[in-house]
């Protein structure tokens, strides 16, 4: 029993749960989850947790039969919390999520569609997909967590999903294009096979990383992120400033990666640096993305 309410009406250790797992991954999201109220914040923690075990179990050492089942049993769990049930989960992960499913009228499908994306990933190692198939796992790892959080910020309208939209393909394609070695290790390539294609860069996943084409690659990727930069920022203006406010943030946050990867480049000697961000680079892409 709690004398006082607390956020999303959960147990003080369930919410101290899912904060942590946000804590120790250090993501670059966290500013734009803090500043959200109590409610909404341990909401977003929630959703981010969930992407954050089905995405260590898709990248998992474990064999592919045990991955493939642990995410086959996500589905389950997610349909359970849309049940009717007798009982409350048993897991502190899936007591807030259940929480957050009927606070903020989260949607099944967009729950499935991250696990899905996660399931691509697992099947066979994604190497130089054609442009349907990149897209459809973009919506599926990025744009559907869009669609959730948005609904947690506030907004779920048809403005707010295409924030989601646009959004969520900018953040995924920035990642594609800061992780291209590490993705190589594991024998996956991200890039579209017809970009790799005019370029003459291989579709071995390392062979490409010597490519001098690679650079014009990952320009026209950059680009591509960027035009879904712009469009999300615009369309946030057609929503209740409040309620875009940790979305701006954490679009922000992520641009100036992006910015800084176009300022470091894709030739083979400097892949392997990671970009270097400052807060008040951060500040500045921030500021600039109230600006049309």
């Amino acid at each position: 029993m709690h004398d006082k309410p607390t956020p999303l009406g959960c147990d003080p250790a369930d919410l101290a749960w899912v904060e942590s797992t946000v804590k120790q991954a250090g993501t670059s999201f966290a500013a734009g989850m803090r500043i959200l109220p109590p409610m909404r914040r341990y909401g977003m923690y929630a959703i981010y947790a969930f992407c954050r075990v089905v995405d260590d179990i898709a990248d998992g050492n474990t064999p592919l039969a045990e991955r493939t089942k642990g995410l086959e049993d996500w589905h389950q769990r997610v349909a359970e919390l849309y049940a009717e049930r007798a009982f409350p989960p048993t897991e502190a992960l899936d007591r807030v999520l259940l929480a957050a499913i009927n606070f903020f009228s989260l949607q099944q499908a967009d729950f499935d569609a991250v696990i899905d994306g996660m399931l691509m990933d697992t099947q066979t190692a994604i190497v130089a997909p054609d442009e349907k198939t990149l897209d459809l796992y973009c919506d599926r790892v990025a744009s559907a967590v869009g669609r959730l959080s948005v609904r947690i910020f506030g907004d779920s309208s048809e403005n707010g999903n295409a924030v989601a939209y646009h959004l969520g393909r900018a953040l995924q394609i920035t990642n594609i294009l800061r992780d291209i070695p590490e993705d190589a290790a594991r024998g996956r390539l991200y890039l579209p096979a017809d970009l790799l294609e005019r370029f003459d860069v291989p579709k071995d996943p390392v062979q490409a990383l010597f490519a001098p084409g690679l650079e014009q690659v990952a320009r026209v990727m950059a680009a591509r992120a960027q035009d879904h930069f712009r469009t999300a920022f615009a369309t946030m203006k057609l929503c209740q400033p409040r309620s875009m406010l940790a979305a701006r943030i954490m679009g922000a946050s992520y641009e100036s990666i992006l910015k800084a990867l176009c300022k470091r480049g894709w030739r083979a000697s400097v892949l392997r640096n990671r970009p270097h961000t400052s807060l008040i680079g951060k500040a500045k892409w921030f500021a600039l993305s109230y600006i049309p």
